[in-house]
């Protein structure tokens, strides 16, 4: 089993989540984030003053996936969330040792 970190622009949310779909992944976690990468923040307009933004609003996708799934979610994630601009985001994948499902007891996959 993997666990997958994805960044992303927020305004590509929906196309991951349905991305993520059509590959049979059922769930995902998706929090707030701000941070800075290679983009160093953005200079916006507010009240014809202009100010420097140093983190940037994203999202954080989290998703854990069956190792035989691992590839085609990464590519999903990829596809769905490129601009090919600076800041499009960052995936990260860990391997997971165990995950339990709460209600039932079961563990492993079979808990995804």
């Amino acid at each position: 089993m993997n666990y997958i970190i994805a960044i992303i622009r927020p305004s590509k949310l929906d196309d991951v989540r349905e991305a993520l779909t059509s590959v049979g992944i059922d769930g995902m976690t998706v929090t707030e984030v701000k941070g800075y990468g290679r983009q160093k923040g953005q200079t916006e307009i507010y009240r014809g003053a202009e100010y420097t933004v140093s983190l940037v609003p994203k999202l954080k996708i989290e998703v854990a996936v069956a190792s035989s799934v691992t590839e085609r979610a990464v590519e999903a994630i990829r596809t769905a969330s490129r601009t090919d601009k600076i800041g499009d985001g960052k995936i990260f994948v860990f391997g997971l040792d165990d995950a339990v499902r709460i209600r039932t007891g079961e563990s492993g996959e079979s808990a995804l």
